[in-house]
């Protein structure tokens, strides 16, 4: 790979660099290389770069890992552009400091019934759990929005949502989701008084806290052996990039998510980008 030895050099001769640091630079590029097969770097693009860091994501590479190897391929970029051998500086494409809203954790369909199937609808938690589960999945809400959710907050058809800024959105709701709340309120609520009293409590009757969802989704997760890294956000990115997988209008799933920049919705865009040439990579006989 001349490229790579030439851009050992550079960092060696021009950036006076440490031997722990080259072998690291080298040792980062190899590695992106070996992902993408005798690579000609000038067709490399975004995707490619994507594709890989989901790929170490999903092997659990540490978030710091993750960021040091992106800054790897940032400046070996930069490199190549310097010396003509690309026509535009890929790297500048990425943000570090917001690698992680680049590749968020996202479940397949299979794994999300999966997931909500876990919980035992005939238990008192577990109905609530259930209950949880479909919301946050149907929805794709925050949890801190989910926590303060009210009773009267979930209609038939839709869920009324205070988000950041304590503005206020609607967003549709489907049939399973409505029917795992009812199930819970009609069974295990108990005497509702007001109708501002919360929607999801403890076994003592109190609101329930993003730590006890975020312990509970945690749980179900392990239980249903998924092997990813899975938080009540990963429902909220599943729900953002199935729907725009299934062709929902990018500026609908920002409304439904409260996000105030599209570019934020953007986000996932990249991301489902990343998985269909994942799984062409994969599955096609030809690729």
């Amino acid at each position: 790979m001349r490229a790579l030895e030439e851009f050992i050099s550079y960092l060696q001769a021009e950036k006076g660099l440490s031997s722990n640091t080259v072998d690291a630079y080298k040792r980062d590029v190899l590695s992106f290389g070996s992902f993408l097969g005798s690579p000609k770097w000038a067709q490399v693009t975004s995707t490619d770069v994507l594709s890989f860091l989901e790929k170490l994501k999903n092997e659990q590479y540490a978030s710091s890992s993750v960021c040091r190897i992106l800054v790897s391929l940032k400046v070996f970029f930069r490199f190549l552009k310097k010396e003509g051998d690309v026509s535009s500086d890929l790297g500048a494409f990425f943000e570090t400091p917001k690698i992680w809203q680049l590749i968020p954790e996202v479940l397949a369909l299979q794994e999300v019934d999966l997931l909500l199937s876990q919980p035992d609808p005939s238990d008192p938690i577990g109905a609530r759990d259930k209950a949880i589960l479909e919301l946050l999945y149907a929805t794709g809400m925050r949890v801190s929005e989910l926590c303060s959710l009210s009773i009267y907050d979930v209609q038939d058809t839709f869920v009324k949502v205070r988000g950041k800024g304590k503005k206020e959105r609607v967003i549709p709701v489907g049939k399973k989701a409505i029917e795992a709340v009812d199930q819970y309120l009609v069974k295990y609520r108990g005497e509702v008084k007001e109708k501002e009293d919360p929607l999801f409590v403890t076994r003592r009757g109190n609101r329930i806290d993003r730590m006890r969802i975020w312990k509970q989704v945690k749980k179900y997760a392990k239980k249903a052996g998924i092997q990813k890294t899975v938080s009540p956000h990963t429902l909220r990115h599943s729900f953002a990039t199935h729907l725009l997988e299934g062709g929902a209008d990018l500026r609908l799933i920002q409304d439904m998510l409260g996000h105030e920049d599209i570019g934020t919705t953007d986000l996932y865009t990249h991301v489902t980008s990343s998985r269909l040439t994942l799984a062409f990579k994969n599955f096609h006989p030809r690729p």
